[in-house]
Parts: structure tokens; C-alpha cells; sequence
């Protein structure tokens, strides 16, 4: 196996654009170094980016974004007051990835990129409107965290690509997002089911919405029909009713011993009533 580590990305193209064999970036390394370990895979190379300048920051745009580093760790997003005040959805998903001790290496491109549909930080991004840039042999281009996963473990990077700089849209006004999952336990598990639900408000009438589901079909989802339930409702009990038949209709999930189809089904519909509720409050000022 050959170690590398590029002083910038798009060094790091160069060096995957010349290897032949199994080639994976290193960011946090909590997918990739237990599967080297398990035998699961064996890069012919490995390419570190830690040591790319700005992979560990998280910065302020001057447009009240968020840029995010592609190698910054789940506990320095959690300990990032004014990301998790703006985004706690976003926050909420990465927090939800394994011990303490994942949680200082784990990163969201990471998460990504590994492609399960089970993903918990994915549905979170997708509803926060997150967009990437992957940067490769053509240049950099921007991307929408939907675009990237095609299939289970499978993204939509072409050889020698890879992804750079997470993008965060700002928060604006009378907005709030939220994520939750279903797991059979109660700590360290696999979602079931994720939901994750972005909307802002004027007044008290939802005015726009993004909902996105995981774990209920190849990869995760972002449910169009679910968001136009709740746009131009206060969220009272006959939207609601109408965004968990839509969250269920949407789904296309598997049996296998954690859940079961129908399950998964009905699951997905519940999570998204509780996850707009969340956001919906936030949007009021009414909850953290």
C-alpha cells in the first residue's frame, strides 16, 4: 500500500488520477480504517488529506453560510456554538455517529462517501440545501449533497475526483431544521429510519420546505411531495396527516432483521411528523 499525503486537492487528483489499483482519500478515517481492518478492503493507495490547508475550519461566509472543512470531526461541529444555534439539524445527524471516541474523528464527507443509505448526517444535509465542491481533473465543480450517492457504498465521483469544501446555505430568518432517526437500541446503532426536515416560516404559515428521508430506500431522499404538504399550512393536523402519507409513499425500503418493510413504512411517516414539529418550533424561536 502506498501512503500519501498531498499538500493540496489538487495534488490529491493527481496522485488518484495515476493509481491503478484500489485507491481511498483519508479524512477522518472511521469508514475506511475499519474496513483496511476487517479486510474489507486494501487501498493500493491511500491519500491523507488532513494535512491540506483550511480541511480543519469552519468559517463564516459573507453570506451568512458555512464553509466546512471536509476533515473537521463530529465533536468540533458539536462544540461550534453558532453552527449548531443555526443548524442544529445538521449538528443533531453528525452527533448521532457512533462513541465519544468516533466522534473526534468522524467527519461529514465522510459519512457521504461511504454511500449507506442508512447515513444519518445525509438526510440532515440534504434538507439543509448542503452543497459540495469536488474538485478533479476538469476543475472544481459544485454539487448537491442528493447528487452524490448513487447506490448502496456507491457514489457519482468519477476516478480522480474528490470532494473539497462543504457549503452550508445561510440560515436567514424565521427558519429551523431537524433530524431524527429510529434505531432498535438506544446508543450505537444503524438507522432504521431517518428523517430530516428544513422549512422557514412567515409568520406562522411554512412558506418553503425541504423534507429528506434515509434508510428507506437505496440512498436517501429528498421527498418533494412531503415539503409541498406542509407549504402554506401551520403545520395543523390535516398537513401534518398529508406529509406522513407522502414520506410513506416515498419510500422503498428492505426487509431484513432490523425492519421490516411496512415498518420502515410507517416509521417514515411518524419521524417526519416529530422532525417537523421540531423545525417548526425552532422557526418560532420555541425550541433548541
Amino acid at each position: 500500500m502506498r501512503y500519501h499525503t498531498p499538500a493540496s486537492f489538487e495534488d490529491a487528483v493527481a496522485i488518484a488520477l495515476q493509481a491503478s489499483g484500489t485507491t481511498r482519500f483519508l479524512a477522518g478515517g472511521t469508514d475506511v480504517l475499519v474496513q483496511m481492518r476487517s479486510d474489507i478492503v486494501t487501498p493500493d493507495d491511500l491519500i491523507d488529506v488532513k494535512h491540506i490547508a483550511g480541511v480543519r475550519e469552519i468559517t463564516r461566509r459573507a453570506d451568512g453560510g458555512w464553509d466546512i472543512g471536509v476533515a473537521v470531526a463530529g465533536a468540533e461541529m458539536s462544540e461550534h456554538g453558532e453552527l449548531g444555534r443555526e443548524w442544529p439539524g445538521i449538528v443533531e445527524g453528525m452527533d448521532l455517529i457512533g462513541s465519544t471516541q468516533v466522534q473526534g474523528r468522524a467527519t461529514l464527507v465522510g459519512n457521504l462517501c461511504n454511500g449507506s443509505p442508512a447515513a444519518d448526517t445525509v438526510p440532515a444535509m440534504i434538507a439543509a440545501g448542503v452543497t459540495l465542491t469536488v474538485t478533479g481533473p476538469e476543475g472544481s465543480r459544485k454539487v448537491a449533497v442528493e447528487d452524490i450517492p448513487t447506490g448502496p457504498g456507491r457514489t457519482s465521483l468519477a476516478k480522480g475526483e474528490v470532494v473539497s469544501a462543504v457549503h452550508v446555505p445561510a440560515r436567514g430568518d424565521h427558519g429551523g431544521d431537524a433530524y431524527l432517526r429510529f434505531i432498535p437500541r438506544t446508543e450505537m446503532d444503524i438507522a432504521v429510519v431517518g428523517c430530516g426536515v428544513n422549512l422557514r416560516l412567515d409568520g406562522d404559515v411554512i412558506v418553503e420546505a425541504r423534507v429528506s428521508l434515509g434508510a428507506v430506500a437505496p440512498t436517501a431522499l429528498l421527498v418533494q411531495e412531503a415539503a409541498d404538504a406542509i407549504v402554506g399550512s401551520t403545520l395543523d393536523e390535516a398537513a401534518l396527516a398529508k406529509l406522513a402519507k407522502a414520506a410513506e409513499a416515498a419510500c422503498n425500503p428492505i426487509d431484513d432483521k432490523r425492519g421490516t418493510i411496512e415498518f420502515r413504512t410507517e416509521v417514515a411517516g411518524v419521524l417526519a411528523q416529530r422532525a417537523a414539529k421540531i423545525a417548526y418550533a425552532r422557526a418560532k424561536g420555541e425550541a433548541q
